[in-house]
């Protein structure tokens, strides 16, 4: 742990990251709100990785060594919060829904860190009342740790087009499709059709902050056809891929 940085308060700002462009492994005693202007972030932890396009935003507990991965040209948000105002009330990072006037707030929050005159603070007390009502989004992969449901997960990051069933999967890797489905709902907290979803969804939003064609991101990542694809993505994160690709 010695080679983690570690920042007492976490700033708040804009940053710009070119895609692949990532900030190492950190901490920071304050609580962080993350958040994508443009493109898509990911944010590592050893528990697994959070990822979220502009209608979501990242909550990073104070304490919690993490790392930040762009996806496309990403404009990273960062509200940092002290350790004692924690107003989603949560100890875990977690993936909060953005709707539009909390999107505003954190724009117009970070566009000025220097100011400290008392609009900036009314926006923030506003900001907070968001962050408090903002719905919590299962926008995450769990990190395994069962070397057998790792050979599983690897294999499916791989190549997330792979449709092989769990019992194929398992005979692939020595395991059995009954203990392979509990180890996913003991270890990463979902079902196996579940996980498989959410790597096919934060893969196809790599793609698509990489401009891949919407019609290739389906094919590529498993769905059957282009209208399958977008009818997941549209339930998941409220709109369109083709939306997704003009707000990028």
């Amino acid at each position: 742990m010695s080679n983690i940085r570690h920042t007492p308060e976490a700033p708040t700002r804009v940053r710009t990251l070119a895609a692949g462009e990532g900030i190492d492994a950190h901490r920071h005693d304050d609580h962080q709100i993350v958040y994508a202007g443009s493109g898509v972030l990911a944010v590592t932890t050893d528990s697994g990785t959070w990822f979220a396009p502009g209608t979501r935003a990242i909550w990073v507990p104070a304490g919690t060594v993490h790392a930040h991965r762009a996806h496309g040209h990403l404009e990273l948000h960062l509200v940092g919060l002290p350790a004692g105002d924690n107003p989603p009330g949560l100890d875990a990072p977690t993936v909060l829904t953005v709707g539009p006037l909390l999107r505003e707030l954190i724009l117009a929050y970070t566009r000025d860190p220097e100011d400290t005159g008392p609009e900036r603070r009314r926006l923030l007390a506003v900001l907070r009342d968001q962050l408090r009502a903002s719905p919590q989004q299962p926008v995450q992969l769990p990190t395994p740790s069962d070397p057998r449901l790792a050979a599983v997960c690897a294999m499916l990051h791989a190549d997330p087009s792979d449709s092989r069933t769990l019992a194929a999967l398992g005979a692939a890797v020595g395991a059995g499709e009954r203990t392979l489905s509990r180890l996913f709902r003991a270890e990463l907290g979902m079902t196996f059709p579940q996980w498989r979803t959410q790597s096919r969804l934060y893969h196809a939003l790599r793609m698509l902050a990489d401009d891949v064609p919407v019609t290739a991101v389906a094919h590529r990542c498993g769905w059957s056809s282009a209208s399958a694809f977008i009818d997941v993505f549209r339930r998941s994160f409220g709109y369109t891929p083709g939306t997704h690709n003009r707000r990028a």
